[in-house]
């Protein structure tokens, strides 16, 4: 977000020119990880081509997250309580000065979430006493930190109880005034097939509570619904950068959110296969120009994910971690909640009969 020559070249595509695999760090227990912890080497290939094995570059726990549901029956004053655990696979990179993690959640209600967890040392450049930076935040006497974004983008290769899935848009509206609509209370969640990849270029839009939802026509619960799981952003800005800027052009998939294609196994890279020196066009914006029909069929979900970084003096020599994400929630895919049969937690957590104080 800075034009000044040290700084508006500062567009590094972190795991297309550097490698966020090669990058990742030995986590340690206690630290980086707690609990019952099981750890996984990853072997990624150095620059002669060489495997090289990273030990511990995978964290595999599982960790308390809060209540997972309650209710409180007022008339018997009867409580049912359960405590939520979510199973966690976690990956962090250290890319010169920014640390990034990567944290999966797998909950007992069915729900995944992908969280970005960014830390480290934020970029800065000098600056003469009493000058305000326009481009940036004073962090430091003489020292300030540039306005930037962090894009990245995660590829979903869904496949809901099958293969042949239809993506759907689902936008809240509001119902006019009249017959339907008398008191002026009510709306509708309408959804939109995304048909053909020219349709499936969205953006988010969370005054309409928009979400993205996959579903098999072919298979229905026994309520006659058919299964799915929806698409829920987190966090998330639109992209800063002119369309005709070097950024923009090079990493087209942060011109929107969500990109939807048919499978293609070669088809791998949001920025394309070689990011480094390509001029732009390469990625999603030349994947989707086949326009392929998406109804019913083998689809793929991108998601692009803008962390929007205005610099504070509390960020300042190390950054307190910094959240961006999603979730992919089921719609459908079960009938009633698959948390109930989770049992009451036991005294301390080291059995007898449930017990809370």
């Amino acid at each position: 977000g800075d034009p000044a020559p040290t700084h508006w070249r500062k567009n590094a595509f972190d795991e297309g020119e550097y490698g966020m695999g090669m990058l990742a760090n030995r986590l340690e227990l206690g630290c980086d990880c707690l609990g019952e912890i099981r750890y996984l080497d990853a072997v990624v290939s150095d620059t002669r081509g060489e495997p090289v094995t990273l030990e511990n570059a995978v964290c595999l726990h599982e960790e308390d997250f809060g209540i997972l549901w309650k209710h409180t029956n007022f008339r018997t004053g009867q409580v049912e309580v359960r405590r939520s655990r979510r199973f966690v696979i976690s990956s962090i990179a250290t890319v010169g000065n920014y640390e990034y993690g990567i944290f999966w959640y797998l909950y007992q209600d069915g729900t995944l979430e992908l969280q970005i967890k960014m830390t480290g040392i934020v970029s800065t450049g000098a600056i003469a006493p009493g000058i305000a930076p326009e481009h940036g935040v004073l962090i430091a006497p003489g020292l300030y930190a540039p306005n930037h974004q962090h894009w990245f983008n995660f590829r979903l290769d869904m496949m809901v109880d099958g293969l042949d899935n239809s993506v759907y848009e689902v936008n809240t509206e509001a119902v006019p005034l009249g017959p339907g609509n008398p008191q002026g209370n009510a709306w509708v969640a309408r959804r939109t097939l995304l048909a053909r990849e020219s349709e499936a270029q969205r953006l988010v839009d969370p005054l309409a509570g928009r979400y993205w939802l996959v579903t098999n026509p072919a298979v229905t619960n026994s309520l006659g619904q058919t299964v799915g799981y929806k698409l829920v952003p987190g966090e998330n800005v639109g992209a800063f950068a002119h369309p005709d800027s070097s950024i923009a052009r090079r990493a087209g998939f942060i011109t929107r959110h969500l990109w939807v294609t048919r499978h293609d196994p070669a088809e791998l890279f949001a920025a394309g296969d070689y990011p480094n020196q390509h001029p732009g066009g390469a990625g999603l914006p030349a994947y989707v120009k086949a326009d392929r029909a998406l109804e019913q069929t083998d689809v793929v979900l991108w998601y692009s994910v803008g962390s929007h970084h205005i610099s504070r003096s509390e960020e300042w020599p190390v950054m307190p971690v910094s959240y961006a994400g999603f979730q992919l929630k089921p719609a459908g895919f079960f009938v009633g909640s698959p948390a109930l049969d989770v049992p009451a937690t036991s005294h301390n957590g080291h059995g007898g009969a449930p017990h809370c104080h």
